[in-house]
């Protein structure tokens, strides 16, 4: 007979030291890699737009690790590296999509950033903001008239892309068939250089969730443990039968919109404020404090997770470009299915 997990100080009830560390592992990795890839935009190496998740990967990561890698369904959006490798997302994938490789998942199309793994539960990302909600509704949809039950479907957003009327569309749908769904609102403050009270007069967020007859929580998107308490009982109440859950993780984002974007309209008094501490540091503080990890211990993880950003980045540079006159042309999707004899999703 197994014990219960046995709850440590410092951690919300249910929150065990173990998916900590998981969660902060992707959120270490996350970081080092997403680093590394604004280098070599910076340096030329990338085109097109580079977007990084500085300051949400606490919020990010603790979604998908909450959710069953080959089982659920993942949507994430241009900040949401760390959610992407909790999911399962191999480093290789990501680097050899930034670089063109025809050895990715996209096969050196589609963008930097519109790569996907649909058989494994994981849509390639749509820029049309609030478009991917209704891509998860459907793929739920599809699963339940297959007699599929039991799966969550989980997607993520911005809190400018709140306003949208994909947005309100999906998730009107979804709790009207009250479909298994967690929508992770990361409200980091600005839509592009929009403040979010030139975007919204509610008081949070969190009070359109009502609205809609969904659930709703509001959380410290740079609080990694709340994150994962709270995405916990979401996806738990989703796949029990409750319906749509709306997650809004209040935090900052910590660089400009994009790579080319230096961010100087955020203001210095925001930066200031708790929303604009790093979720990164806090959690690596909060494990040498509760002495989960050693100093020597977080080094050599921080040592290890640049190894593997290194290793990546060569190997997808050493792939051939994608040939034109060899390529087919089809659409992923197209691909897959022709490739799939038992398409999941």
């Amino acid at each position: 007979m197994t014990s219960a997990p046995v709850a440590l100080p410092g951690l919300p009830d249910g929150i065990t030291a173990g998916r900590f560390l998981e969660g902060f592992h992707f959120m270490l990795l996350a970081r080092t890699l997403e680093d590394k890839i604004a280098a070599l935009y910076h340096s030329g190496k990338i085109t097109g737009g580079v977007y990084l998740g500085r300051g949400q990967e606490a919020f990010s990561a603790a979604l998908a690790v909450c959710l069953r890698q080959g089982h659920d369904i993942f949507a994430p959006l241009i900040r949401d590296q760390a959610g992407r490798m909790a999911f399962g997302e191999d480093i290789l994938d990501t680097a050899r999509t930034y670089l063109g490789s025809v050895k990715g998942p996209m096969k050196g199309r589609d963008g930097n950033i519109h790569r996907g793994r649909p058989d494994k539960g994981m849509p390639a990302m749509i820029s049309h903001l609030g478009a991917m909600i209704s891509v998860v509704c459907g793929m739920l949809k599809a699963r339940q008239f297959r007699g599929i039950s039991d799966t969550v479907g989980a997607t993520c957003i911005g809190d400018g892309g709140t306003s949208t009327g994909a947005f309100h569309e999906a998730l009107n749908l979804a709790a009207v068939e009250k479909l298994p769904l967690v929508v992770a609102i990361a409200n980091n403050q600005f839509a592009y250089s929009t403040a979010t009270d030139r975007q919204y007069a509610c008081k949070d967020l969190v009070d359109r969730a009502i609205g809609y007859g969904a659930e709703g929580y509001s959380v410290d998107g740079t609080d990694l443990a709340a994150c994962l308490a709270v995405f916990d009982k979401a996806v738990t109440r989703a796949r029990t039968g409750h319906g749509p859950q709306m997650v809004v993780g209040n935090l900052l984002r910590l660089c400009g919109h994009g790579a080319h974007d230096d961010g100087s309209y955020i203001p210095e008094t925001i930066k200031s404020t708790p929303l604009g501490q790093d979720c990164l540091k806090l959690a690596r503080q909060k494990m040498i404090d509760h002495r989960w990890a050693t100093h020597s211990e977080l080094e050599a993880m921080e040592a290890a997770a640049a190894e593997a950003v290194q290793q990546a980045v060569a190997q997808a540079q050493r792939d051939p470009a994608p040939d034109p006159a060899a390529e087919t042309w089809q659409p992923l999707a197209s691909r897959w299915l022709l490739e799939t004899d038992h398409p999941t999703t």
